[in-house]
């Protein structure tokens, strides 16, 4: 008898891809000419992304420059939590966190896609923050990661340990 395959749903993101386009977004508000004056910066603050510049429309500018060296990076736009410009004395301010792992109810969600829409046969477990699929036949799991890469989401899934 055959053992069971396996992988792992999870929602990680990698740290070290989101520090070079900080790095890279820093480098180009401090070299571009419509952000000479205002006062625009991208930087760390603990775990959270801290976008500074004189006005509204500027740091939402940062914002973009930020999500488009995520984006060629491979990050998903989804692991970022940005919230709303607001003022801050003379300067307007968004802060941004990164979302890491699945929600309770995330996992709940992707556990009952699979158990609903799947192929019969596949189990999926809770554990922590991650769910773990299994099934005897792995073009089973192909048919649910094909799935789930189909459905709208909200938040970033990476499939791990695939065996």
């Amino acid at each position: 008898m055959a053992a069971d395959s396996s992988f792992d749903i999870v929602s990680k993101v990698d740290h070290q891809e989101v520090d070079n386009a900080l790095n890279q977004a820093a480098k180009e508000i401090s070299q571009r000419y419509d952000f000479k004056g205002t006062g625009a910066s991208i930087a760390w603050s603990g775990e959270d992304i801290v976008m500074t510049a004189s006005s509204e429309d500027r740091v939402k500018a940062v914002l973009d420059v930020f999500e488009t060296k995520l984006v060629r990076r491979h990050v998903s736009l989804k692991a970022l939590d940005a919230g709303d410009p607001r003022q801050s004395g003379k300067e307007y301010r968004i802060e941004a966190h990164l979302k890491q792992g699945l929600s309770a109810e995330a996992a709940k969600r992707i556990a009952k896609i699979i158990r609903d829409q799947g192929p019969r046969g596949v189990k999926a477990a809770i554990t922590g923050d991650e769910v773990r699929v299994t099934s005897k036949s792995r073009d089973q799991l192909q048919e649910v990661i094909a799935l789930l890469k189909g459905e709208e989401l909200d938040v970033a899934l990476q499939f791990t340990n695939y065996r």
